[in-house]
């Protein structure tokens, strides 16, 4: 995970608060509407020391400036804040470098990078467009048929678009796992508008969103490991 999403987390993690701005929520919860100056008074302190503990609070969404006069607490409970978090963060922070391969390939090779590449969805392109997209329950019903996957390409057995779900660079991480939950895949590709040198359009694939990428995301932020997407 970059250093991004890091900042981000410390915005809306109350764990990394001071004793001192933990001080300061409390006044202000007192003492509401309170001024930057009558909080600098109570902490006998000046109103420049004060000013970077303030900011940290207001950006963290809890403390409400009104503007720049009057701080108010915003009461705004953990589970918010860390829904907040999630919604704030962009698909692009936790995408994952995806599998492709082409139409034409052979359903045994796609299989075979399917284990090489230890994945549960390959997506296929032509010409450099998604055109579609097989799971491993794709490759085992063809498996337990008379298919000669020897021959037969992968783009026969595939789920083809439209009828695919994908996200982009900029929508958060909780439509990526509410498309995942919804449609009931493993993985939803991470797409940008492109189109081909004869002028088709299309979208070209950046990425993906797994099931182990929103599990993974939960996982750090349960156990403070920001650092480890």
């Amino acid at each position: 995970m970059n250093d991004n999403i890091n900042i981000l987390w410390k915005r809306v993690n109350p764990i990394e608060l001071t004793k001192r701005q933990n001080k300061i929520i409390e006044l202000v919860k007192k003492y509401q509407p309170i001024t930057s100056e009558h909080i600098a008074e109570k902490l006998n302190m000046t109103r420049a020391a004060l000013r970077p503990d303030l900011t940290i609070l207001t950006m963290a969404v809890f403390l409400e400036a009104s503007p720049k006069v009057w701080y108010l607490y915003s009461g705004k409970p953990l589970k918010n804040m860390i829904s907040d978090f999630i919604k704030n963060l962009k698909v692009e922070n936790i995408k994952s470098t995806p599998v492709v391969v082409s139409e034409e390939t052979t359903i045994y090779d796609a299989v075979v990078t399917l284990f090489l590449e230890d994945v549960g969805t390959i997506y296929v392109h032509n010409s450099g467009l998604l055109t579609g997209v097989v799971s491993r329950k794709d490759f085992l019903k063809v498996a337990l048929g008379k298919t000669d996957i020897h021959k037969v390409p992968v783009g026969i057995i595939m789920t083809r678009m439209p009828n695919i779900a994908y996200v982009r660079d900029e929508d958060n991480a909780y439509d990526a796992a509410a498309k995942i939950i919804q449609h009931e895949v493993d993985s939803v590709p991470v797409v940008e508008p492109a189109s081909t040198e004869s002028g088709k359009k299309g979208y070209k694939i950046t990425g993906k969103v797994s099931k182990t990428n929103i599990t993974k995301l939960f996982y750090d932020l349960c156990n403070d490991k920001l650092g480890g997407l």
